[in-house]
C-alpha cells in the first residue's frame, strides 16, 4: 500500500506545496528561498529515507519566520495523511548521531498527540541568513501537525551548524524508525487502545 501524500497551503504569507513518501530512498527537491533550511530538509529527507519535494514561496522580505513555520505545518500534515491510520508501523523511534563535536539524541512516538520537548541551546543567533530560534518554531509546528510527540535534546556541541544538523539528522532516524512496517505485528495498530 502506497504512504504517499502531498499538501499545498496557502496564506497572505506563504505559498507551500509538498509531497512526501515514506517509502521513499531519500530523494529531495527543496526550494524554500531559505539556503540553510533547505540544506536541513534535504537531511531529513536522506536519512529518513522519505522522498520529499518542498516548493514555498513566502515574505522573505519580513524575515524567515512565516516560512520556516509554514513548511514545518505543511510537512507534519502531509506526514499524517501519508500515515493514515497507522495500522502496521513501530510507531516509537529514537537516534542518537554525532556530528563532529556536536551530539543530538531525538525521540519520537506517533501517538496522535502532539508534543514537543526541545532541549537546544546554541551559541550564535543566526545561521546562513536564519535565526537560530526558528528551529524550534519549525519543529513545534511540524510535531503538533504531524500530532506526534517529539523530544530533541542536544548533549554536546558548540559548533552552530553541527549542533542544527545533528537534530535535524537525529529526527530523520528517529522517524525512519517510527514509520517502519512492523511485520510481527501485521496490520493492527500499535496501541492498547486500538487507535492512535
Amino acid at each position: 500500500m502506497s504512504r504517499r501524500a502531498s499538501q499545498t497551503r496557502a496564506t497572505s504569507e506563504t505559498e507551500i506545496s509538498l509531497s512526501l513518501d515514506l517509502d521513499g530512498s531519500g530523494k529531495a527537491e527543496i526550494a524554500t528561498g531559505i539556503g540553510f533550511l533547505d540544506h536541513m530538509l534535504t537531511a531529513l529527507a536522506r536519512h529518513a529515507l522519505f522522498d520529499l519535494a518542498v516548493a514555498a514561496k513566502g515574505d522573505l522580505h519580513v524575515d524567515a519566520h512565516h516560512t520556516t513555520e509554514d513548511v514545518g505545518i505543511v510537512l507534519g500534515r502531509t506526514l499524517a495523511a501519508a500515515l493514515g491510520d497507522k495500522r502496521g508501523i513501530a510507531r516509537f523511534g529514537q537516534a542518537l548521531v554525532p556530528m563532529d563535536e556536536a551530539l543530538a539524541e531525538a525521540a519520537v512516538d506517533l501517538s496522535g498527540r502532539p508534543f514537543l520537548a526541545w532541549s537546544v541551546r546554541f551559541a550564535q543567533p543566526r545561521l546562513g541568513g536564519m535565526d537560530t530560534e526558528l528551529f524550534e518554531e519549525f519543529f513545534r509546528a511540524f510535531a503538533t501537525n504531524a500530532l506526534l510527540n517529539l523530544h530533541v535534546t542536544a548533549k554536546a556541541g558548540s559548533n552552530t551548524h553541527h549542533i542544527a544538523e545533528a537534530c535535524f539528522k537525529a529526527t530523520a532516524r528517529a522517524l525512519r524508525m517510527a514509520v517502519a512496517r512492523d511485520a510481527r505485528i501485521g496490520d493492527a495498530v500499535p496501541s492498547t487502545k486500538g487507535a492512535l
